[in-house]
């Protein structure tokens, strides 16, 4: 099912996130997403991981989605002073900016309307009916909980799933070919509504990671 932007529900810079950081990548989500908010981008995620010495990923995008190239560039050099003069973090660390991906984290509820009619997998902080794992096609958003109807159901298992999203610890989408197309065709319409050059390779769809190391 390929979203209908024009059926997307419309994006706030201060619309809250559903899964927030703690500790060290909530400090360093205090600092940024204000600025990252009044230049046109949207925080995603957060994450400090100790691979390659210590890496601080900030995942981001725009209200349409978007995030270029240049987006990553531009971002990386608007954060890295603020971070340089807050200094967060207690040791060397390697930046990295990058795009949410196609398989993206689903943190805000416009997230989940977006990407209605697509697999996601949504884990809880608490059992909601029983469980604390679930996977499915979204099927509905509401103001307070997002159902999924199961794509692989146990035997005697619900087939539908309403899950509040004050209960949602983490969820993202699921790579399909589907979603691959969905997405190709989502980031050509809002790039040629920015008056951007198609990134994506007309016969492969494939074309660079929006990342910046």
């Amino acid at each position: 099912m390929t979203p209908n932007q024009a059926d997307w529900p419309p994006i706030t810079d201060d619309e809250p996130r559903l899964v927030t950081e703690t500790g060290v990548d909530a400090r360093v989500a205090a600092r940024i997403e204000p600025v990252m908010n009044a230049e046109g981008f949207r925080l995603v995620r957060v994450r400090l991981s100790g691979q390659n010495g210590a890496t601080l990923q900030i995942m981001a995008e725009r209200a349409d989605g978007t995030m270029t190239v240049e987006d990553c560039e531009a971002l990386s050099r608007m954060i890295s002073p603020i971070l340089d003069v807050d200094d967060p973090i207690d040791r060397a660390y390697h930046l990295e900016v990058s795009s949410p991906g196609i398989d993206r984290p689903l943190v805000r509820r416009s997230d989940f309307a977006r990407w209605r009619g697509h697999i996601a997998k949504v884990e809880t902080s608490v059992l909601v009916g029983g469980r604390k794992r679930f996977r499915g096609t979204i099927t509905d958003v509401d103001d307070q909980a997002v159902t999924l109807f199961r794509d692989q159901p146990s035997m005697g298992d619900e087939n539908t799933n309403q899950i509040p999203f004050n209960a949602i610890a983490d969820a993202r989408l699921i790579l399909t070919d589907d979603l691959i197309r969905a997405s190709l065709k989502a980031d050509k319409a809002a790039r040629a509504a920015r008056g951007l050059e198609d990134e994506f390779d007309e016969f492969s769809g494939e074309g660079p990671d929006p990342e910046v190391s």
